[in-house]
This record gives C-alpha cells, structure tokens and sequence, in this order.
C-alpha cells in the first residue's frame, strides 16, 4: 500500500509538472522571442534560447508606433472601468440583496436578461449614442458604456446575499446609517469579491478589441490589442521582433495583477458559495 500510494503521488507530480510546462511554455516562448531576429523566430529546428536581439527589436517597435501611448490608454481605461464597475456593482448588489423596494425583482430579471444580450448586438446602437454626444474617438466613448457591467451587478449581489443581516441590523441600532453601514461595515469584508470582479473586469478590458475598434480613429487613441492588430494587417510586412515586444508588454501588466491578487481572486470566487 505504501509503493503504491508514493506511485500514485508521483503520477500526480508528473502531471501537475506537465500541466505546468504546459501553461508556462507560450508566456516563455513570446518573452524569449522578443530576444530573437526574425529569421530566428522562423527557424526550423526553432530555437528555445534568448537571444541578443531584443533592444533592436524594442527600438524600432518604438520608432514606427507609438506604443508607450498605446500601453497608458490601457492602463487609463482599463483602470478607470475597473474602479466604477467595482464601485457601483458593489452598490446595487447591496440594494439587490438587503432592500426590498418596488420592482426590485423585476429590475434584478433584467439585469439577467441584459447578461445574455451578445455584446455584438449592442455596437451599432452604442456607436450611434456616442456619435450623438460626439463622443467618437474619445476617452468617453472608451470608458462610459463599461462604466458598470450587468455581469458586476450580479456577481456582488450573489455575494452580498452571504452577508449577515444581523450585523447591517446592529449597525443600525446604534444608529449607523445606510452609506455608513455600506461603507464601514459591508464594503470591508467584501473586498476578496471586489478583487475578483477587479481582476475579471481589468481582464476584459485590457483585452476589450472590439469596442476600441468601433470607436477609436486616431492612432493617438489606440488602445494595446487595437495597436497589436494594426502591426499584423494584411498586405503590409509584419516585423515579428516587435510585435513580440509590443505583445510581451501588454502581458506584463496582467501577469503582475493576477499574480498580487490571485488569493484574492479564488477566495472572492468562492465566498459567496456558502452562506453564514
């Protein structure tokens, strides 16, 4: 029983291993290829170790595209939607969850149904409201319609319905009021669920083409994926050197994120599956 139990733990080594290797092997390979020359890249046997060419690579990636302003647009309206879509989720879930007022329910259904809405349906109608307000090409048009998503909403009501009443009831026994109880009470033991919907939302947004597409003209406005897309287009020769180095620096903020919250992220997942 005792080889046999140090097999199976083996078996289970190996493949943990494995998976591992598996998941790690195409972060290493773009991060080794920004190092390579483009004939390198392209080899055959390919070649697995860096090389010398990377501060080439970098600085014709900067000379031909404005990358660094493309990386700030990101940053500026992945972290501004991350923090509304935080805040205001937070909010409605708390009045979803402990107030009961008229058309509550009725309001929560479309909340759902507005879940299963495909976001291509939504385009040519949020492109026009933007055309109205003249808002194209523009930090608005990028930010405002992510300003809180149904998906937020739903996740913090979820976990807003663990919370206990008897502590939101205390608190208002000795005399807290409702933002105090939100604020003080509430949004504090929250926070794992925020930090998961944090990183979920930061997620989509740093990888959100579609929209920016839409909306954005000027290569001003360019967001990371937008810029990624436009160095591969076809009829044009593609320097695969620099879309290395331009996509290994749209992956570093989101492997720092994930890997300072990522307690965080699996607690907030999971909190909200058991009451108490």
């Amino acid at each position: 029983m005792h080889v046999k139990r140090e097999f199976n733990k083996l078996l289970l080594y190996i493949f943990a291993l494995m998976g591992v290797t598996i998941s790690i092997f195409p972060f290493y390979w773009i991060f080794t290829a920004t190092t390579l020359t483009e004939s390198q890249i392209f080899k055959v046997p390919p070649t697995f170790a860096p090389g010398g060419n990377f501060i080439n690579n970098l600085t014709k990636l900067t000379d031909q595209w404005e990358i660094w302003r493309a990386l700030i647009n990101s940053l500026l309206v992945s972290g501004i939607t991350t923090v509304t879509t935080i805040f205001f989720s937070a909010l409605a879930g708390y009045a979803f969850a402990k107030y009961r007022f008229k058309g509550r329910d009725p309001l929560f259904y479309t909340v759902l149904l507005m879940m299963m809405v495909p976001t291509q349906v939504m385009l040519v109608p949020m492109f026009i409201i933007m055309m109205n307000f003249n808002w194209i090409d523009s930090y608005y048009a990028l930010t405002i319609p992510y300003l809180v998503t149904p998906m937020g909403v739903f996740l913090m009501r979820q976990q807003m319905l663990a919370f206990p009443d008897d502590l939101i009831e205390a608190a208002r026994i000795d005399g807290c009021r409702d933002f105090g109880i939100f604020f003080r009470i509430v949004l504090p033991v929250m926070k794992p669920a925020c930090a998961a919907l944090g990183i979920i939302t930061f997620m989509h947004q740093w990888g959100n083409f579609i929209w920016p597409l839409v909306v954005v003209s000027s290569k001003e406005m360019y967001t990371l994926p937008l810029m990624l897309s436009m160095m591969v287009q076809p009829g044009q020769v593609v320097h695969y050197g620099q879309v290395m180095v331009a996509a290994s620096i749209g992956l570093l903020p989101m492997l720092i994120l994930f890997l300072f919250f990522q307690k965080h992220f699996v607690s907030g997942v999971f909190s909200g599956s058991v009451k108490g």
